[in-house]
């Protein structure tokens, strides 16, 4: 059977394949212990799983508009005016089936064959993918520990063309958990409103971070807000992750023809999935308080256990739930010619999941989620500490 060539060329999701690895180790009996896990272990508050009960009792199971129902939207508006001061109009703001579907959408409403997409690594690996899938081309950026994952004016300069059509940003960011200040941003902006670029915001972390704030690029400047295309959704915010919700925030004309290829293919997010969003956005922030507290808790907690295995480097991330560790050196002692082919040892000998960097871009690193608890982080961990003991004695 034929496959289009385009299919052909998208390249698998590591994390995906990592889990379907441990699950089948799982179904045989096996503790595994997973750190590549892309969403928080915590259960959807009552409150808003009540919500969309309500809504289903109330017969709201219907077809919604294509980019999202009314009340969904304007709980989204109030959320930006609340957290940002950042005014939007229905018009401009986008519902889609997650953060995931929203961006597959922007980027088929907006790139043509051959225009660039600037990609900073590490990225998040769909990103890639879904640019290659509207015809894009993407261009990665290299960053690294010296300049703590982040892009700056002079890296963007070094590889903007006369093709360029975009920059992604995603802060706090996945996998590193770097987040940028606002002096970073400012400086970013500057040189993004000269260049009169495009901006794609991921910001779907925002709510987990813990040794600064989060600033949004949009709220810096009336231009780039105009330039800059919001992306966020309930997911990591809320223990939403199977409902499906995400948005993006932006230029009226790109949300339209976002709409109408919603229209021809997934036609409206889950109806009662919307409802949820509402309360998600309506209730007080007593679980997001409680929810970063303990984040914050296994962050410190993780990074402290995680320092304690030999050869390694790691920045300690200011957001979201990941460490980004630099295992090359640790990998090489251990006798192995890649980390990739240490992260495989690792599952396969002490049952521990994580992902490879280099489904990042990064193939020197590897990313660990504590999405789990401090316990069974601490023994995966230990797992880990251990193997590489037992493979360096001697050496």
């Amino acid at each position: 059977m034929q496959i289009s060539d385009r299919i052909k060329n998208v390249t698998p999701s590591q994390t995906l394949a990592i889990t379907a690895k441990s699950r089948d180790l799982k179904a045989q009996g096996v503790d595994v212990i997973g750190l590549g896990a892309g969403e928080p272990d915590f259960n959807t508050p009552d409150e808003i799983i009540d919500k969309a009960y309500e809504s289903l009792k109330a017969g709201k199971t219907k077809y919604t508009a294509a980019a999202g129902i009314p009340e969904l939207k304007n709980a989204i508006i109030n959320k930006m005016e609340e957290d940002h001061g950042l005014t939007y109009e229905p018009s401009e703001v986008f519902v889609g089936n997650g953060a995931k579907h929203v961006l597959y959408n922007l980027f088929q409403a907006t790139l043509n064959p051959g225009d660039e997409v600037l990609i900073p690594v590490p990225y998040w690996v769909s990103y890639t993918e879904q640019v290659k899938l509207a015809g894009g081309n993407p261009v990665i950026m290299p960053t690294d520990e010296s300049t703590s994952f982040k892009m700056t004016p002079e890296i963007i300069d070094r590889f903007l063309t006369d093709k360029t059509r975009m920059l992604l940003l995603n802060s706090p960011s996945n996998p590193s958990g770097m987040v940028y200040s606002r002096e970073e941003l400012e400086a970013l902006a500057a040189y993004i409103e000269e260049k009169d670029l495009i901006v794609v915001a991921d910001e779907i972390y925002e709510t987990l971070v813990y040794d600064s704030e989060h600033i949004s690029i949009a709220s810096l400047s009336s231009k780039m807000k105009e330039n800059t295309f919001v992306i966020n959704g309930v997911s990591k915010s809320h223990a939403m992750t199977g409902w499906r919700i995400g948005y993006c925030c932006g230029n009226s004309e790109v949300v339209k023809a976002m709409t109408d290829l919603t229209s021809h293919s997934t036609s409206n997010p889950v109806t009662p999935s919307q409802w949820a969003a509402i309360a998600a956005y309506e209730m007080d922030d007593s679980f997001t308080r409680e929810y970063n507290r303990t984040f914050h808790e296994r962050r410190d907690a993780a990074y402290d256990k995680l320092m304690e295995i030999p050869y390694i480097t790691c920045i300690k991330p200011e957001g979201a739930f990941y460490l980004f560790p630099n295992f090359s050196e640790c990998a090489e002692r251990c006798g192995f010619d890649s980390v990739d082919a240490f992260v495989n040892a690792v599952l396969e000998e002490v049952y521990v999941a994580v992902v490879p960097g280099s489904g990042f871009g990064s193939p020197d690193n590897i990313r660990l989620s504590y999405s789990l608890s401090i316990e069974d982080m601490n023994e995966a961990l230990e797992r880990i500490r251990q193997f590489v003991l037992q493979r360096t004695e001697g050496a």
